[in-house]
């Protein structure tokens, strides 16, 4: 099967299952997996934070995120398009009574900060208590510059607000910039870093914050039922993930930018209007093109994508390869 749906479908690699198979485990909830416990404090120092906690999911660890720095009746600032506030189900709304204020997001992903400062309630008992910016990277597959993350820090300081960063995709941003994870966890409060994404671990995420933060975290991840008992089998494969896989994300962008080119030359195939800054490939398709049923008919060959006329979106990922798109572009084309 060549999926090009997500970057979720990724399966985890030979080394990654041995590693799973013979993970020293212990019980979670009462803090004795030691292959989790080495994550976290790992991760915790990896990315400059004090503390990480664990989690089954990206939702989760945003979920968590959000209501570790939230009180029922606040609010968090947020994207119109931030996967926290369109995909996760409403969760730190129906959850935790926590407002989200979502400003739309320019064509690059960033959020205008006078559109922000507007949105930032009075202290007056008419308003939920604005508490919270999250930002998202990549968004959509695209990066966030460094300038913009620093002037970030400095609103959410003059607005006395946390800084969160949903970063699920955020060793796809460090890559695409070249830098060291570092230059950009240093300017949020917190952050999510997704496992099993384009990292390739099968389930996982971490939230990272300081020492008080992720312990209120831990208390919630326990409410909304995350406690996981002998984890250190998951926690095995997202230590791979994050040493081992993270330099090849750059191969990850390299055939996005191969397929976005080779796809938009194909007859009604527009990808151009959406440049390719890492993973994440988008194309408009003519009305006239049945592109479901071209999609039916991949299925049966063994092809997946998730078919729309505007802004279709194909994901590359460690088990698709230069021939797989190949081989992509080649089923495309004998369709029409």
């Amino acid at each position: 099967m060549i999926d090009f749906r997500s970057d979720t479908v990724t399966q985890p690699d030979q080394k990654m299952r041995e590693a799973m198979a013979n993970a020293p485990v212990g019980d979670d909830v009462y803090g004795d997996d030691p292959t989790v416990n080495e994550l976290e404090q790992w991760a915790a120092e990896r990315h400059g934070f004090e503390a990480a906690v664990f989690t089954s999911s990206g939702t989760q660890a945003n979920l968590l995120g959000i209501l570790a720095h939230c009180d029922r009746g606040d609010e968090y600032l947020c994207g119109q398009q931030a996967h926290n506030y369109k995909y996760e189900a409403g969760g730190a709304a129906v959850l935790g009574s926590v407002q989200p204020q979502p400003i739309e997001n320019n064509k690059d992903g960033t959020l205008c900060f006078e559109k922000l400062a507007a949105a930032v309630k009075p202290d007056d008992s008419h308003f939920a208590r604005t508490k919270l910016l999250s930002l998202e990277n990549t968004i959509g597959g695209k990066v966030l510059p460094l300038e913009y993350l620093a002037k970030a820090r400095e609103f959410v300081n003059q607005h006395n607000l946390k800084l969160h960063l949903d970063g699920a995709r955020v060793y796809n941003a460090s890559v695409a910039l070249g830098v060291d994870i570092k230059q950009i966890s240093q300017h949020f409060d917190s952050m999510t870093i997704c496992l099993s994404k384009g990292l390739g671990a099968p389930i996982g995420s971490l939230l990272l914050g300081d020492a008080d933060y992720i312990q209120r975290a831990r208390r919630l991840r326990k409410m909304v039922g995350g406690g996981m008992r002998q984890a250190g089998i998951l926690a095995a494969a997202g230590k791979i993930a994050l040493t081992e896989n993270v330099e090849r994300l750059k191969d990850d962008h390299d055939n996005a930018r191969y397929l976005s080119e080779n796809l938009g030359a194909i007859p009604g195939f527009n990808t151009f209007i959406y440049p390719v800054q890492t993973n994440i490939v988008y194309a408009d398709v003519a009305t006239h093109i049945d592109i479901h049923a071209i999609a039916s008919a991949l299925k049966e060959q063994g092809i997946l994508f998730s078919p729309s006329h505007k802004a279709m979106r194909f994901v590359t990922h460690k088990d698709v390869t230069k021939s797989d798109i190949d081989t992509l572009l080649a089923a495309i084309e004998k369709q029409l």
